[in-house]
């Protein structure tokens, strides 16, 4: 992994990209979805401050449990403006997410128990299919797809 000499304060996008693990285009994406920052030299480059390098490593990791781009970025927006997140952040941030991600985790349960009924029976009703017709309502009233 390059080394940056701590005298340079700024990164360029490759550098940031070789440093963090997320590629070019990836920053590029963090950077219109509001989750980094950079400012533009005279020549119209890009170059991100050191601690853009914490704010990739905390998208990244909210992004590998599951969490969406528009959450990880509200969780941003909330810390005082350019401060990185820290450990005590990570803790406060995780708790929120948690009761959502066992929520998911419940969802994605039921969806594998119904699949393994679908495969057993093959029909895919409209009727009946907890696949094809989750929770149904509308149902226990009518048939086949209405709404």
């Amino acid at each position: 992994m390059p080394q940056i000499p701590e005298k340079i304060h700024e990164l360029t996008v490759g550098q940031l990209s070789a440093r963090s693990g997320a590629a070019v285009s990836a920053l590029h994406f963090y950077e219109t979805k509001g989750l980094i920052s950079s400012r533009r030299t005279s020549g119209n480059q890009r170059r991100y401050s050191r601690d853009a390098l914490r704010r990739v490593a905390f998208v990244r990791a909210a992004q590998r449990v599951g969490i969406p781009l528009a959450a990880i970025r509200d969780a941003l927006a909330e810390l005082p403006e350019e401060r990185t997140p820290t450990k005590e952040d990570w803790a406060r941030l995780s708790d929120k997410w948690r009761a959502e991600l066992e929520q998911r985790i419940s969802q994605l349960e039921r969806l594998r128990d119904h699949l393994t009924d679908c495969i057993g029976c093959g029909c895919l009703s409209l009727k009946t299919c907890a696949l094809s017709n989750p929770d149904d309502v509308f149902g226990e009233r009518l048939t086949g797809s209405r709404l």
